[in-house]
């Protein structure tokens, strides 16, 4: 029988995987409810179809499911402060938005401005793994935003630029 992996041992190794910073917003009711995340991944190009795992207890995970659907805002490098901004833990529900010109997806989750790409999806399959809920869709719109920036990048902890 093997030993288990220490938790801490684990937290360090896995910070050294490279993670793009992307922003997910859905609708909680009448609010728009957005939250960073680092978890997601394109699972199939036919059908267009992706994944993103969000903390299982949190509430982005149940308004995504609830409302069943949710915009994945592909950040820029030059976007962290976005990143900082809707990875505040308990961050109230009105005025996540103040001060920024989105657009919307057909469902009306936000699309912020400057994002490199925004990817909506229908939320299909909901599988618990861990503490985290996956939810697993069809991608229904997407599109790219302004050319030229890299990626905002999350890398042993700490915000990182490709170079």
């Amino acid at each position: 029988m093997s030993t288990p992996v220490d938790v801490e041992d684990y937290r360090r190794a896995s910070d050294l995987i490279a993670a793009g910073l992307a922003v997910l917003s859905t609708r909680q009711g009448p609010h728009d409810l957005l939250v960073t995340v680092d978890s997601y991944l394109d699972v199939s190009y036919d059908p267009p179809t992706m994944l993103v795992a969000l903390y299982g207890m949190g509430r982005a995970a149940e308004a995504a499911e609830e409302a069943g659907h949710l915009c994945l805002n592909v950040l820029a490098e030059d976007q962290q402060h976005l990143a900082d901004r809707f990875g505040t833990p308990g961050a109230p529900l009105q005025g996540m938005l103040a001060g920024l010109e989105v657009s919307r997806t057909a469902d009306g989750d936000a699309i912020l401005p400057g994002a490199l790409a925004h990817f909506a999806l229908r939320v299909e399959q909901a599988v618990d793994a861990a503490t985290h809920r996956l939810l697993i869709g069809p991608v229904v719109e997407t599109g790219e935003g302004r050319p030229g920036p890299g990626p905002a990048i999350r890398f042993a902890g700490e915000r990182r630029a490709l170079r």
